[in-house]
């Protein structure tokens, strides 16, 4: 089977009910996972397709599942701790899932209640490690 990614999904955008709870969480699952933020400034950060800003008051924030890429099985692991260290809450301990064979996955709720997960799809080889995005004409 054969796997692209790149071509569905511009980005994502979160809105945080408590942006500094919501920034510090996602600053350490990131971080684990090998993701840096690219970009911050008052009230929000992007990280690759991920867009988070301060929801206001009128604001109802995000409820989504979103599903992060992890290289092998110990980053499924690494993730879950550091989720649960930053305030994350359990939604599903590491362990391979029956979705298909291989998948390797583990579950936590972000500070907003939305449902993050890290996983593993079993050994495999990319084509390219990211798509790169350049402006030009």
């Amino acid at each position: 089977m054969e796997f692209h990614t790149g071509r569905l999904i511009d980005h994502v955008h979160l809105r945080a009910r408590n942006f500094a709870a919501t920034r510090y969480f996602y600053e350490q699952v990131l971080a684990v996972l090998g993701i840096p933020i690219a970009a911050r400034g008052e009230g929000w950060f992007q990280a690759d397709e991920l867009f988070v800003d301060a929801a206001d008051a009128r604001t109802v924030p995000s409820h989504v599942h979103l599903a992060f890429q992890a290289r092998d099985r110990q980053m499924v692991d690494a993730f879950h701790r550091a989720a649960l260290a930053a305030g994350g809450t359990d939604n599903g301990a590491p362990g391979e899932r029956d979705y298909h064979p291989g998948y390797y996955g583990a579950f936590v709720l972000d500070p907003d209640g939305n449902n993050i997960e890290a996983v593993f799809h079993g050994p495999s080889r990319r084509s390219a490690p990211s798509v790169v995005i350049e402006p030009g004409a």
